[in-house]
């Protein structure tokens, strides 16, 4: 006998598959904005889909290529946000890379570690696209 689902798993499975999609969509998102205007090197690498701790040691590592190039970074004056949804009244300066800077990192950088290795080629994949 075919067992047919009940409410409540039909609710879950659809809960689960919005979930997914919520998660896609916010991925094709981060990449889209990656090619669309310059991003951190770890938002770089959180778009091509590397985890969080890696992508940030990978963009250690690729500030450090960047200095010894002397590639400087585009400076964006940056307003945080309040926690009731405000705006700051202090500004701070941030870095941010065009994906053309990142590829000029990227054939400098050579890393030790096999996920940063792994994580150079997903984001080299993520400039060339």
């Amino acid at each position: 006998m075919i067992h047919s689902l009940t409410t409540r798993e039909r609710r879950t499975h659809r809960r689960n598959l919005r979930a997914e999609l919520r998660r896609r969509s916010a991925a094709t998102r981060l990449a889209a904005s990656v090619h669309r205007r310059p991003r951190s090197l770890t938002t770089i690498g959180l778009a091509a889909g590397v985890d969080r701790t890696t992508a940030s040691g990978t963009a250690n590592g690729l500030r450090s290529v960047a200095k010894r190039l002397g590639l400087a970074p585009a400076q964006t004056a940056r307003t945080r946000r309040t926690v009731h949804g405000g705006r700051a009244h202090r500004s701070h300066t941030v870095s941010r890379y065009t994906l053309g800077q990142v590829r000029t990192l990227i054939r400098a950088y050579r890393p030790r570690k096999p996920e940063y290795r792994a994580a150079v080629d997903r984001i080299a994949a993520l400039c060339t696209a």
